[in-house]
């Protein structure tokens, strides 16, 4: 009989590079275990609102509404044209990440255009980028997400079964057995009541290779 599948809610914002990397590791994860991710939009703007940032910071959070806006705007295309939110979003997630973290693309229209181009979505869903149509369901989102693991926390989040986690942070991103090896590790702390933390200082930047 074949393993029960799991699903996994995954909240990401497309800009961080560490949530990439976990990202990337969750397909490898899906190759290994009987797991389906299950994609979710979280913002970092929308986590950092209304706080001291550094001015370079406060920038880069500032032009962040972009990315996540267009990915609501491609799920609510999706449920109107009967597809599969998730599945869309995780295509439009794989294809702007490209763009952002492999290579270097700014966060401007013509980015927005060729990832949604790249996804199979229409291009003029960029308005959504300059819009607040669709913050009122970017925040439901975040909060969908967040609210199961604190403010103190960002991005990704998982979450199975009812236990959410934030992490993990990892780089460059396993593959293969060592994929589902960690997947079995996360999973064995997420089902421990009590566990909050295990950290340590990060020695290496994101490697996306």
């Amino acid at each position: 009989m074949a393993d029960e599948r799991v699903i996994a809610d995954f909240w990401f914002d497309p800009i961080c590079p560490w949530a990439w990397i976990t990202s990337r590791w969750m397909l490898e994860v899906e190759k290994v275990r009987p797991v389906t991710t299950r994609w979710h939009v979280m913002s970092l703007a929308v986590l950092n609102a209304g706080r001291d940032l550094p001015e370079d910071y406060q920038k880069t959070m500032d032009t962040s509404w972009g990315p996540v806006r267009i990915a609501i705007a491609a799920a609510r295309h999706a449920e109107k044209q009967g597809q599969d939110p998730s599945e869309v979003l995780g295509r439009y997630y794989t294809a702007i990440g490209t763009l952002f973290h492999h290579e270097g693309k700014e966060r401007e229209r013509a980015t927005y255009e060729a990832a949604l181009a790249a996804a199979g979505l229409p291009t003029e869903l960029a308005d959504a980028a300059e819009s607040t149509e669709y913050d009122d369901a970017l925040r439901k989102s975040h909060h969908e997400g967040m609210d199961q693991v604190g403010m103190e926390v960002g991005t990704p989040v998982i979450a199975v079964d009812g236990t959410a986690i934030f992490g993990p942070v990892v780089s460059p991103i396993p593959r293969g057995e060592a994929a589902g090896k960690l997947w079995d590790g996360v999973r064995l702390v997420m089902g421990t009541d009590g566990f909050f933390e295990l950290k340590r200082s990060r020695t290496r930047g994101p490697i996306f290779d």
